[in-house]
């Protein structure tokens, strides 16, 4: 039999080790109540685009505070590069095509600034990136939404004589000689990334922006990747042809089977090749993958506008950059590294 102290002393040892349990379990709960990321998400329309927003964090009130700041950059963005539009005391490109100021130069926002300082940069690099062809834009757009007929090689050659150069001079001003600038091309990559940026100063690194098309992802939630599927330009978006997976990478494509019209069977889109004049036929689709969504929105634009064996070329020059074609034959065609991306 088992004494009266042995018996206290385990009864003792019984109640220690379901205390200790206890703590343990409490522990737990508090840690993964304590770590579990809240999801707070948003859409907004800015760009023409749907734009859709999904940050994760411990703090609701801080994560809402995030999609507050981020909308209102989308805003100031969408006011700043707008060239179908005026908006009080916003010098936009719609204001430096139009403006009637007799003075030789214009001093614009320093973000817009940053924005063409950036897009010359890349036209200096390639000239198939051009956003001071809005002219021609105009020309296509016209035609597009009349949905029938073309233009005249005429008409297009006599809206490009009209084109202007751009001329970028000291302190945020630019020469005002009424350049007209398209830049859809670049505007939402390149505020996509600076949401990024905003919310990673803001302490949120855990998030995903898909702006119509170009999206961007931060860090790994609960170690998982992102994914994030592609179109298929060939059954009106309904469906995807592949996936990629990754964390702080930006995927964007561009196509054109979004914006465009049919005349005698032939297709016609928006993207307009600043030397031809015309739409290229190439892909029906070009995703990029890369760091930085204004680099990848930019060169989007570029290779679909290449030959695949040249951007190809192009591809695999760069660092840290892999890209997909989706090619009008219906063939699709890698990067090297796409792979990467792809394999899970």
């Amino acid at each position: 039999m088992i004494g009266d102290n042995m018996q206290k002393q385990i009864n003792k040892g019984i109640w220690i080790a379901a205390l200790f349990l206890m703590i343990v379990l409490i522990s737990v709960i508090v840690y993964r109540s304590n770590n579990s990321l809240k999801v707070v998400t948003k859409n907004i329309f800015y760009m023409d685009t749907q734009i859709y927003i999904k940050l994760y964090g411990k703090n609701e009130k801080k994560l809402n505070d995030a999609l507050l700041q981020v909308e209102n950059l989308y805003k100031e963005y969408h006011q700043l590069t707008d060239r179908y539009q005026s908006y009080d005391n916003v010098i936009n490109p719609y204001y430096i095509y139009h403006n009637s100021d007799q003075s030789d130069t214009l001093t614009i926002d320093e973000k817009l600034y940053a924005v063409l300082k950036l897009a010359q940069m890349w036209h200096e690099k390639n000239n198939l990136f051009d956003i001071t062809i809005g002219n021609v834009i105009d020309v296509w757009k016209k035609y597009r939404e009349a949905g029938t007929g073309i233009p005249t090689e005429e008409e297009l050659a006599s809206a490009n004589s009209q084109k202007k150069e751009l001329v970028l001079l000291d302190d945020y001003a630019i020469k005002n000689n009424h350049v007209s600038i398209d830049l859809g091309s670049v505007a939402k990559g390149y505020t996509t990334e600076e949401a990024g940026k905003l919310l990673k100063k803001l302490g949120i690194s855990t998030y995903l922006i898909n702006a119509g098309g170009n999206v961007i992802v931060g860090d790994s939630y609960n170690k998982k990747d992102y994914t994030i599927g592609i179109e298929d330009p060939t059954n009106n978006q309904k469906d995807i042809f592949t996936v990629v997976h990754g964390k702080n990478i930006s995927v964007v494509t561009s196509g054109g089977y979004e914006r465009f019209y049919e005349y005698n069977g032939q297709k016609y889109h928006h993207i307009i090749n600043p030397i031809t004049l015309y739409p290229s036929s190439y892909s029906k689709s070009v995703t990029v993958i890369t760091k930085n969504s204004a680099k990848a929105d930019i060169l989007s634009t570029i290779l679909f506008l290449l030959p695949i064996d040249e951007g190809m070329s192009l591809v695999e020059s760069l660092d840290d950059t892999e890209a997909i074609w989706y090619t009008e034959d219906n063939l699709i065609v890698r990067s090297s590294g796409m792979k990467n991306y792809e394999t899970k």
